[in-house]
């Protein structure tokens, strides 16, 4: 998912997330066994073994090994196994985040939820027009959300110090996937720091305390876990995804946030053999999740294109020389595109805008695909009094740089960012207060609520002028919103209303 434009430096410059990049393979690298049954045998780590692998960790409930090799003959060898429907090396099946700084039944509704109000006057709230915007403060004069509900933010960690964060992260749920295999470290949840910058953004804006201090999340009184499946580079590979999603549905976690895509290739195309054992391996996973009642919110990312109907990739794979490909529907985008999960497209700050919103020029869109739209910034059209340089603010570590940086009075640190990375999280932080006001309930519940409590945009009538110059970074075409202002492919059902979501 590189960005590929003619004017890619410029746009690089903006630095909009969703720019993949690959890591180099190295002589040694990790494998997704995909078994044809949704267990693991018993026999695998002899068979892996006896194919010149080692198995790093076994996903018995979705049929999914992690092994390591350095074998060039590594795959042949396990395809040769009749227990096996297919594997693939991992080594260059990555994405790099790149922002601005460079089916579970219905249970009953738990009516014992803790379910405190929250106040929205910390010190840097007035720079929160994402938050004024769908009207989190309004909904927090009903619920703030409720402590007894864990969000699993799927990204690079948390920084654990931050003291915006800290009252609300639930360190013994935390856990480092990178490697394929869950590690907690000593002390427990350690291994989940955040060395990128990326989570504890994310992480921010859903659940920043309303404390005194710095800004106040979407849900500020959930408590928060941090997934690390990005490692400090940004790069997430697909057995660290699995690994993720199993955690998720395994830990009692209510809602994951997944601002990301999970593999190089901008479309994972069924019907091709390398591809198939990742996309397989990490839908299996994601419905697993989903079926212990977990509700799944994805950005859709920022190539500026149509993901509903592709026609072809240029980017990728971005490990070596990229490859022009025609793809059709039969191609998938890992989260967004997984039955069940919920898209969100990105716009800016329409406080000066009578019209309505905006979707962000880099945002990608499609109908099928996008549920709802959600703040992430728009540096050149969502610049406004309440919004001067058009991003979104949220938590930073300390130690690591950004280029625009806010200090707050305790010292704390903030970041302004811009992405559908940005945007992800207001819904993540709204399905996190739906199920802290009505109890828990299935994924699919939690969709419809959010869908339709949305405040309704239609297509634009006009655009901006240089708009249209921001053309999709593979299909070259210009953006074009279809559909009705119920639901339409850039704003899906609307933009999300955190107050209309949580009044009965």
């Amino acid at each position: 998912m590189t960005m590929r434009l003619q004017t890619r430096a410029a746009i690089l410059a903006l630095a909009v997330f969703g720019c993949a990049a690959f890591a180099a393979v190295a002589h040694a690298q990790n494998y997704i066994v995909l078994y044809k049954a949704n267990s693991v045998p018993s026999t695998a780590a002899t068979s892996i073994q006896k194919a010149g692998g080692t198995l790093v960790y076994g996903y018995s409930k979705i049929g999914v090994a992690v092994a390591s090799s350095t074998s060039p003959s590594f795959r042949a060898n396990m395809l040769k196994n009749t227990a096996v429907l297919n594997a693939s090396g991992t080594g260059g099946f990555a994405t790099q985040l790149n922002d601005d700084s460079f089916s579970g039944a219905d249970a009953s509704p738990f009516t014992d939820l803790p379910n405190l109000p929250a106040t929205d006057s910390d010190p840097l709230s007035g720079l929160q027009w994402d938050m004024a915007q769908i009207h989190t403060p309004e909904a927090h004069a009903i619920t703030g959300g409720s402590p007894s509900v864990l969000v699993g933010d799927i990204d690079t960690g948390i920084d654990f110090t931050h003291p915006d964060l800290a009252p609300n992260i639930d360190v013994a749920d935390s856990v480092n996937c990178v490697s394929g295999a869950a590690v907690q470290g000593t002390p427990v949840g350690s291994a989940a720091q955040d060395d990128n910058g990326h989570g504890t953004h994310t992480a921010g804006t859903i659940a920043a305390a309303s404390n005194g201090i710095g800004i106040v999340g979407v849900a500020p009184n959930v408590h928060i876990a941090a997934i690390k499946a990005g490692d400090a580079a940004g790069f997430f590979f697909p057995e660290a995804v699995v690994c993720a999603f199993m955690w998720a549905g395994t830990h009692h976690v209510d809602v994951t946030n997944n601002s990301y895509f999970a593999d190089p290739w901008l479309f994972n195309c069924k019907n091709d053999p390398t591809q198939r054992a990742i996309w397989t391996a990490e839908r299996r996973a994601i419905q697993f999740a989903e079926g212990q009642g977990v509700t799944v919110v994805s950005a859709d990312g920022n190539q500026f294109e149509d993901i509903a109907h592709p026609t072809q990739d240029l980017t990728s794979p971005d490990n070596s020389t990229p490859q022009q490909r025609t793809v059709h529907n039969d191609c998938a985008i890992v989260p967004v595109d997984v039955p069940g999960v919920i898209g969100v497209s990105a716009d800016g700050n329409a406080s000066q805008d009578p019209s309505g919103f905006l979707k962000s020029f880099y945002s990608s869109f499609g109908v099928g695909v996008t549920n709802v739209v959600a703040p992430g910034g728009d540096s050149i059209f969502g610049r406004t009094a309440a919004a001067p340089n058009g991003r979104v603010l949220s938590t930073w570590p300390a130690s690591l740089p950004c280029s625009r940086k806010v200090i707050d009075p305790s010292g704390a640190v903030y970041c302004y960012l811009q992405g559908t990375s940005m945007a992800a999280p207001h819904v993540t932080g709204v399905a996190a207060l739906i199920v802290s006001e009505y109890g828990r309930m299935a994924p699919s519940r939690v969709t419809a609520i959010l869908d339709s409590t949305a405040d309704s945009q239609p297509c634009p009538s006009s655009l901006p002028t240089g708009y249209d110059a921001f053309l999709g970074v593979d299909d070259l075409k210009v953006q074009v919103c279809e559909g009705t202002p119920d639901a339409n492919s850039w704003y899906g059902h609307g933009q999300v209303n955190a107050l209309r979501a949580v009044t009965p």
